[in-house]
């Protein structure tokens, strides 16, 4: 799934939005409703990438609310270089990556996403095997660096470019090309009885 563009009106290409520069400078001078507004445009997205990186829907809602809450109290200091969008993306992996960090090596399989539930014509054989799978692609992940684990994420799931990605987690890109080269490679071997 290819990465959303940033909303509002920009004024040529990899331009900040004009809507977005609006709210920011506006929540920045105290305007909660701007700020209200910004986190009803970000927060879904966000919280979708979170979840994501983090596997845990609870530490997901947490991640991005501690981001919104240190935006709201650095925004005075934000100088605008990069769009505010970049800036709380930025944020929210930087929580991400800490709480992965944090976590122990043991991979935590109660926190892996029940499949969807499945169609009544599947045989109750296929959602076992289903669900199994998604098991075993959990441990995989739960495998991977925290580094690799949110590079993987953001350019495999969310689509985001390398140049994004290198911004985002502050590495080179040729660094985040070879952890995204890593993880792939892991989780091809991890999975190679699945195919």
């Amino acid at each position: 799934m290819p990465a959303e563009p940033d909303p509002g009106e920009a004024d040529g290409p990899g331009a900040v939005p004009v809507e977005d520069r609006l709210l920011t400078v506006r929540a920045a001078e105290g305007d909660e409703e701007a700020f209200e507004a910004l986190v009803h445009r970000y927060g879904p997205r966000l919280l979708r990438l979170a979840t994501r990186l983090l596997g845990n829907g609870g530490e997901a809602e947490d991640a991005v609310q501690d981001a919104f809450v240190s935006a709201w109290r650095k925004l005075p200091e934000f100088r605008g270089e990069a769009g505010f969008g970049t800036w709380i993306h930025r944020i929210v992996t930087n929580r991400c990556l800490n709480v992965l960090r944090a976590r122990t090596s043991v991979a935590d399989l109660d926190t892996v996403p029940e499949p969807a539930a499945p169609d009544h014509a599947v045989s109750p054989a296929r959602a076992a095997e289903s669900h199994a799978t998604a098991e075993a692609l959990a441990a995989a992940m739960a495998g991977l660096s925290s580094e690799q684990r949110v590079c993987w994420v953001l350019r495999e799931v969310e689509g985001v470019p390398y140049e994004t990605i290198a911004d985002l987690v502050g590495i080179s890109q040729e660094a985040v090309r070879a952890r995204v080269f890593r993880a792939r490679r892991c989780l091809t071997e991890a999975m190679a009885a699945w195919r």
